[in-house]
């Protein structure tokens, strides 16, 4: 990226891919801390992440696997994600660290509320994912598996944990919207006046995300696009002040460069 307070002049491309390779080596080894400080923990932190599935279950019934396998693969999978979510904030400060040459110095200043909003919203989204909608969701289906005649619940633990990293992720992403808005808004690629025009189509991509990343019932699909659809609305604002104190920081800047030249 081209550094706008040090030179006009842009980095060749491969020091971008050095600075890349060095930000991705850096996450990783943050992840890899990070999965061996919670693999220890990894049976007690799927016991967590299960509550809401055995307590929708039938009395008697219980998690199983069905392969020699499997609980050791579970249990790698959730000390890898438990990983992640702790290195988030080292992983979400390299990001901040590859795109900040490329912002101007009033920009750079976003560095620390980018990294906390970010992980903060992430939290969020994955905590009303587990506590609010987990147990409505598991609860239906179970109820309707179990209702559609003499059928028991027999759950493998999986794939019950393979649906919860995908709901919990698309729960984590979707709250990031105002962030992601705000610095598009900031970066001029959208304003406040695009986003209310095109409000339809985007209640339109929410179900269809909620489609895409959730069970087939309606329950968990409105539960994924009423958020999106709130923090929309609530990005529109967001964009607009933040477009105006923008346009104003740059008149600033075009003003003294100006008056220096």
């Amino acid at each position: 990226m081209a550094d706008k307070d040090l030179t006009g002049d842009e980095q060749p491309f491969t020091t971008h891919l050095e600075e890349l390779r060095k930000r991705l080596m850096i996450s990783a080894g943050a992840w890899l801390v990070g999965f061996l400080a919670c693999y220890g923990f990894a049976s007690k932190i799927f016991d967590f992440i299960a509550a809401p599935v055995k307590q929708a279950l039938p009395e008697g019934s219980s998690l199983v696997f069905i392969t020699a396998t499997e609980p050791f693969f579970t249990y790698l999978k959730v000390g890898a994600m438990a990983g992640l979510l702790l290195a988030l904030p080292v992983i979400l400060w390299q990001i901040w660290g590859f795109i900040a040459p490329g912002l101007y110095a009033h920009e750079k200043r976003f560095a620390v509320p980018f990294v906390l909003a970010s992980f903060l919203c992430f939290l969020s989204g994955t905590y009303f994912g587990f506590f609010f909608v987990f147990p409505n969701v598991f609860t239906f289906l179970i109820k309707f598996g179990t209702g559609a005649g003499d059928i028991d619940a027999m759950l493998s633990m999986g794939a019950y944990l393979s649906i919860s990293i995908k709901l919990l992720f698309a729960f984590g992403m979707v709250f990031e919207l105002p962030i992601i808005m705000f610095f598009l808004g900031r970066m001029g690629v959208v304003d406040h006046h695009w986003l209310k025009k095109n409000r339809k189509y985007a209640l339109l991509f929410a179900f269809v995300l909620g489609a895409m990343l959730t069970p087939p019932d309606l329950i968990s699909q409105t539960a994924l696009a009423l958020p999106f659809a709130i923090l929309y609305e609530v990005s529109i604002w967001i964009v607009r002040f933040t477009g105006k104190r923008r346009s104003q920081e740059e008149d600033e800047s075009e003003g003294e460069a100006a008056a220096g030249a």
